[in-house]
């Protein structure tokens, strides 16, 4: 991989987005306030990031397995505020294709960076605005809503900034248009703002950052795209005792919870062998229970409407 400062030049080894400046590292331990579960996390994102994409299977899991022990808390850090900047081996949307094509291929979860020659994106903040107006009607609404531009942009090659994609995902996500399209034009951008200031007071450098902390104040953070054992080792580290829970690992149980699948999130939730995955899920297609979307770097399986 080449050097680099610019966020959109994710590295590709430690599975980071990272932005110039914010270095301070500072916790911030006032802003984890006390919640109802004995660990809340704070996620620090942003819907272009490629390494988040790639981190989707392992956040996936931990819901499933730490769900009664963590409270997660979406925070947008604003990746791409524009193309005013000439830095890292990125200048030009153009740039950014063939990058994301090869951390497809790394990450094992398919990203189509062809949007980027197609349909370029001008900036992130949109879609994170967006996301922050979902917030405002619910906030499990707009992980689905997250999930949903996500598959747009990364999958079907569109330009999520765009008003009618965004209408889109929010109506598949269950939110009211209407309000939302208010919110995405009020409220919302003051929440995004408060998103980049608590970043900033927390020192977060780049995406994917969580922040584990239970009730005492004690964090642990991990930052970039790491392996399912490290963000179950940050829980473990802050309470010894959480609970593992089991849960369904057959087909229909796991695409009621998730109706859209890659093969390496299906692998990862059932412990299915990974050059298994294909086969199975195609069997499911081909009995009508399941689409299958083909991109050139991989497919996602979704639940049949």
């Amino acid at each position: 991989m080449q050097e680099k400062n610019n966020p959109l030049l994710c590295d590709i080894e430690t599975g980071m987005c990272e932005m110039p400046g914010n270095s301070t590292d500072s916790l911030g331990a006032n802003q984890f306030k006390s919640v109802e579960k004995p660990i809340k996390v704070i996620y620090y994102t942003d819907p272009i990031c490629s390494s988040c994409w790639g981190i989707e299977p392992q956040l996936r899991k931990l819901k499933l397995e730490y769900g009664s022990s963590i409270e997660i808390e979406y925070h947008m850090g604003g990746l791409l505020p524009d193309w005013s900047y000439n830095s890292g081996g990125i200048s030009k949307p153009s740039d950014v294709a063939h990058h994301w094509d090869e951390v497809s291929v790394y990450y094992d979860m398919p990203i189509d960076g062809d949007v980027w020659l197609e349909d370029p994106l001008s900036s992130s903040y949109p879609p994170s605005i967006a996301f922050k107006a979902a917030q405002l009607q619910n906030k499990e609404k707009a992980v689905v809503f997250l999930r949903e531009i996500r598959e747009l942009v990364f999958l079907e090659k569109r330009n999520i900034t765009k008003w009618e994609y965004l209408e889109e995902a929010a109506k598949t996500a269950g939110l009211d248009v209407k309000q939302f399209k208010t919110d995405y034009e009020g409220k919302a951008k003051e929440l995004f703002q408060k998103d980049l200031e608590l970043g900033r007071e927390l020192g977060v450098r780049g995406f994917p950052t969580i922040f584990f902390t239970d009730k005492t104040g004690k964090t642990e953070k991990v930052y970039g795209s790491k392996p399912y054992a490290a963000y179950e080792t940050a829980i473990r580290a802050l309470e010894p005792t959480a609970e593992k829970k089991d849960y369904a690992k057959d087909l229909k149980a796991l695409f009621s919870k998730y109706p859209s699948l890659t093969a390496k999130e299906f692998s990862e939730l059932s412990g299915t062998p990974r050059n298994e995955v294909e086969k199975l899920l195609n069997e499911f297609v081909s009995k009508g229970e399941l689409d299958k979307l083909i991109t050139k770097n991989g497919s996602i399986w979704r639940l049949k409407n």
